[in-house]
């Protein structure tokens, strides 16, 4: 027999759960592109878009996913053969960085490993190292959704202010917007990218990038910027169909107009709020379980509010996800980048995604099912977690 029946709860990292209303906004026929109303829609969007990212910068909207948007936000501010500094804490920094090198730049990675967020510090020796002062963009991801690592954006715009380093500070932020305190334009960050799958709760297939007035001077003094990614005409379109560079993503931009107006009626500090909240909520439950299970951060100040990695015994970590989606309808997140030799597909790591449309009864929830997989499993914990996440639930509201 088995409980899964009924709706999947998506614990993943993204994409994440999507509102009903955001969903039933696209179940409607193709409107006409030509129609005034879908300009008037854009420019709406494109205003809480700001919100969201607490900027009065300019915001363009790809057909794209996360990845789009790297390549967007580099192919506008990045020449070939100009230098990125990539400080990494897990694959999406490297990702990035790869992406940098497929468009012809020069990249420096400076590697954190696994565990630990991006050391200021040491981004301030490589840039005063830079003589020349070559690198013309820090590209460092706010939270690496493969560990769970959350970096200090604003600590790393203090270091170049510091250093007087004219680098453009650009901010991942696929991962963390609409979840973690996010503050384009008091963090002094020039250009941010995200996507609609995570936060944003929309289906995967809009990218976006944020960039203030200095990265659109960098933009023009470009030599040449690729059709497609050019951020220009979408910021300041002629004609409708240049805010997309062709025909209009319309159905989901039906569904982001719903996504932001959830966020605009919980306020971006509400949402930031609530996300923190059931975090600690998780972390509470892991504690208590115990050995052999650990969250993959050990200090909760670098650890993400949108998703957790949690390190167990090999192969427990696939073996409670598999009970989890085959018994009771939760699907968790798969370790992600973080195998090594020993365990090359890291089937001793497993993440919970808690991101987006996410409430106190779904946390519970989960956790309770995935308490009941450690039971079945007889993977070693201590009986519990679900209480501790529940009182913890309790004294944050208080």
């Amino acid at each position: 027999m088995s409980l899964a029946n009924g709706r999947l709860h998506m614990a993943l990292p993204g994409p994440s759960v999507m509102p009903d209303a955001v969903l039933q906004a696209m179940q409607r026929p193709a409107p006409d592109i030509y129609a005034p109303e879908l300009n008037e829609l854009t420019q709406g969007l494109i205003r809480d878009l700001r919100y969201v990212a607490q900027t009065d910068g300019h915001a363009a909207i790809y057909i794209a996913n996360g990845h789009g948007a790297w390549e967007a936000a580099l192919s506008n501010c990045i020449a070939p053969g100009e230098t990125v500094l990539v400080p990494t804490t897990g694959i999406f920094g490297h990702g990035w960085a790869e992406m940098a090198r497929s468009i012809g730049a020069e990249v420096e990675v400076l590697e954190h490993g696994r565990t630990t967020p991006i050391d200021p510090d040491r981004v301030r020796q490589a840039l005063l190292a830079d003589g020349g002062q070559k690198i013309k963009a820090v590209l460092a991801v706010h939270t690496d959704t493969s560990t769970s690592v959350r970096s200090d954006i604003a600590a790393l715009r203090k270091v170049l202010d510091e250093v007087g380093h004219p680098a453009l500070l650009m901010a991942d932020c696929v991962a963390s917007l609409g979840c973690e305190e996010m503050r384009m334009d008091a963090w002094g960050v020039d250009v941010l990218v995200s996507a609609s799958q995570k936060g944003l709760m929309v289906p995967p297939g809009l990218g976006f990038v944020w960039f203030n007035d200095r990265a659109a001077a960098v933009r023009a003094a470009m030599p040449r910027v690729s059709g497609y990614w050019d951020w220009a005409p979408r910021v300041e379109p002629e004609i409708f169909y240049q805010y997309f560079g062709g025909t209009a993503p319309t159905h989901h931009l039906w569904a982001l107009r719903v996504a932001l107006d959830m966020i605009r009626a919980e306020t971006i500090e509400g949402v930031w709020a609530r996300h923190r909240s059931l975090a600690r909520a998780i972390w509470a439950a892991v504690d208590h379980w115990g050995a052999p299970m650990a969250l993959n951060v050990a200090n909760p100040a670098h650890r993400s509010c949108a998703v957790t990695a949690v390190r167990i015994s090999p192969p427990d970590g696939d073996r409670l996800r598999a009970w989890c989606s085959a018994n009771a309808g939760v699907t968790l997140g798969i370790g992600l980048g973080m195998g090594d030799e020993n365990d090359p597909t890291a089937s001793g790591v497993f993440r919970f995604g808690h991101m987006g449309h996410l409430n106190a009864t779904m946390v519970l929830g989960m956790l309770g099912s995935v308490e009941a997989g450690l039971h079945a499993l007889d993977i070693p914990h201590q009986t519990g977690g679900v209480t501790a996440a529940a009182c913890q639930i309790s004294a944050e509201v208080g």
